[in-house]
């Protein structure tokens, strides 16, 4: 089947993504989504999937790209992705700091073939200062930080937050946002420029608004007693009769008023919504009470009320939320449920394409249209410089340490075994 056109933002953008794990395939497939056309560079062995998910055609951040194999160690190696930089407009790595040098594709040597060329580079803790070597992976990077140190529970160890905060938000997205920043002042110096994305910084950054607050008294330093921490409770979640959750978080007395109401709680004599030292109390009420009803019984008192009530969905159920289905938040692609792109566009709307793609599923196709000519191309398999899905050349038999992430140390971080 022939993908649809492309009609994304980033429509005509070309963007060569050196294979990695994390915050670079994020911000890959988010280019990916706004319509840029995305050549994955997958290391010769086959891609080097890690941790939970290793079928590739489930591993939806590399949706929307073409995959090609090739062996950065092999002679050849560094000339190939060399000669692709010249029609590339972003390239995307995620070595250690001086990887990408050794390797012969480093910003000098990019960039001394196309200098507009805007080179995007993510690593955990920068390309310098006295860590730039050290390995870690998301929790590392977002304690560092100072981050995690203030999500959890009151009296208790801090909540690690998924990988959102440092591999996705702190690293991917700003990558990105950094890569978009680029691609606009390019406009008018019409030369590129080397990104130093860090997830520690970019984890910093989310967390700008509550380093202010530490500093002037709003902000208390002893998890889970602050306002949207869990600390204040009406802005928690609460279990209920059949084990499922319900969210609140009326901050505003309008809508507190309007909770009591939906919780058949507003003709009590309750603490002040503000009082701090009625917290237990305001606690333990809602408990009590929340734990009568099941979640979707709650959900539905609270429909059409301006409240701040909803149900905690599990991720089997919000494809089918009346709201979210309603607006397409999530779409089924390839037998796969997924986020839809975002945001939304009125004139260059994007659309999910491709797959996620198979490690050389692509390199062929890929090459010729990026302008490697097919004497060439064929020679590069035959040579073992690229290789192919079907297991012909380098993807079918590289060596493990064939690919880009060939300097990882045996305890791998984010960015160099990604």
């Amino acid at each position: 089947m022939t993908a649809p056109a492309r009609t994304g933002p980033l429509t005509g953008i070309r963007v060569l993504e050196i294979g990695s794990i994390g915050p670079g395939p994020f911000c890959a497939m988010l280019l990916a989504d706004l319509g840029a056309d995305v050549l994955r560079v997958d290391r010769a062995a086959g891609g080097g999937l890690v941790g939970p998910n290793a079928d590739h055609r489930t591993e939806l951040m590399h949706r929307g790209r073409r995959s090609m194999a090739l062996d950065l160690k092999h002679p050849d190696g560094a000339g190939v992705v060399l000669d692709l930089i010249e029609t590339a407009d972003v390239l995307i790595e995620g070595f250690r700091p001086g990887v990408a040098e050794r390797l012969g594709i480093g910003p000098d040597a990019c960039h001394e073939r196309n200098p507009r060329l805007v080179y995007g580079r993510m690593t955990g803790y920068g390309q310098d200062g006295p860590m730039a070597q050290a390995v870690g992976h998301d929790i590392n990077y977002v304690a560092l930080s100072g981050v995690l140190g203030m999500i959890g529970r009151e009296g208790q160890p801090p909540t690690t937050p998924l990988s959102l905060v440092g591999d996705f938000g702190g690293g991917g997205l700003t990558l990105a946002m950094g890569i978009l920043a680029a691609l606009v002042e390019r406009q008018s110096s019409g030369l590129g420029q080397t990104i130093d994305a860090a997830m520690v910084d970019g984890a910093a950054t989310l967390a700008t608004a509550f380093f202010g607050f530490s500093q002037t008294g709003a902000w208390s330093p002893e998890r889970g007693t602050n306002l949207v921490d869990g600390g204040a409770p009406f802005y928690d979640t609460y279990e209920c009769a059949d084990g499922g959750w319900l969210s609140i978080g009326p901050l505003e007395p309008p809508f507190y008023a309007a909770m009591l109401g939906v919780l058949g709680l507003d003709g009590e004599d309750l603490p002040a919504q503000y009082d701090r030292s009625g917290w237990p109390t305001l606690r333990e009420r809602f408990a009590t009470t929340i734990r009568t009803r099941t979640r979707d019984e709650w959900a539905a008192a609270a429909d059409g009320i301006e409240c701040c009530v909803s149900p905690v969905l599990t991720v089997d159920e919000v494809a089918d939320h009346p709201h979210l289905k309603a607006r397409g938040t999530f779409v089924e692609h390839e037998g796969l449920v997924q986020p839809a792109p975002s945001p939304r566009f009125d004139r260059t709307p994007a659309h999910l394409d491709r797959q996620p793609p198979l490690p050389g599923e692509h390199t062929e196709e890929a090459l010729g249209d990026w302008g490697i000519g097919a004497d060439r191309v064929a020679a590069l398999i035959a040579d073992g410089v690229v290789g192919r899905a079907d297991g012909g050349g380098a993807a079918g038999g590289g060596s493990a340490d064939a690919g880009p992430t060939s300097d990882a140390p045996a305890v791998a971080r984010t960015e160099v075994a990604s």
